[in-house]
C-alpha cells in the first residue's frame, strides 16, 4: 500500500471527456485533469513549518527568523549549524535533501523553495 502510495505521488493522468457519453454535464472538449498532488504542501504551510523549525534551533535568537533570512550572514551560524538544519528540515518534512542540494540550502528562502518543489514532502 506504501508502495502505491509513493507511485501515485508522482502521476499525473489527463482524462479527456469529449465523446463520453457517460458524463453529459462535461462541456465538450474539456480535459479534466487528476493527479495525486491533491495533497501537496501549500508555500505558507512549508514556509510556516520551516520557520518553526529554524526558530526552534538552539543557537538561533526566534525574534531574527524571518523567510528572507540567511543561516550564516544573518543568523551567524557555521557549516555545522546549517547541516543540522538541514536535518531536522528532512525529519519535519518526511524526506531526503541529497548532500547536493543540501550544501546549496543556506537560507530559510531557498529551503522553502525547495520543499515546497519536492514531490515527497509532507
Amino acid at each position: 500500500m506504501a508502495l502505491r502510495a509513493a507511485v501515485l505521488r508522482h502521476v499525473r493522468v489527463a482524462v479527456q471527456t469529449r465523446g463520453l457519453k457517460s458524463n453529459p454535464w462535461a462541456p465538450s472538449g474539456s480535459i479534466r485533469l487528476m493527479s495525486s498532488h491533491d495533497d501537496h504542501l501549500t508555500k505558507e504551510e512549508v514556509a510556516e513549518r520551516v520557520l518553526s523549525v529554524i526558530k526552534s534551533f538552539p543557537k538561533v535568537d526566534p525574534s531574527r527568523v524571518t523567510p528572507e533570512v540567511h543561516f550564516q550572514k544573518d543568523l551567524g551560524l557555521d557549516s555545522l549549524d546549517n547541516v543540522e538544519i538541514v536535518m531536522a528540515l528532512e525529519e519535519e518534512f518526511k524526506l531526503e535533501i541529497p548532500d547536493k542540494e543540501a550544501d546549496r540550502i543556506d537560507s530559510c528562502n531557498l529551503a522553502i523553495e525547495y520543499i515546497h518543489n519536492h514531490p515527497l514532502a509532507s
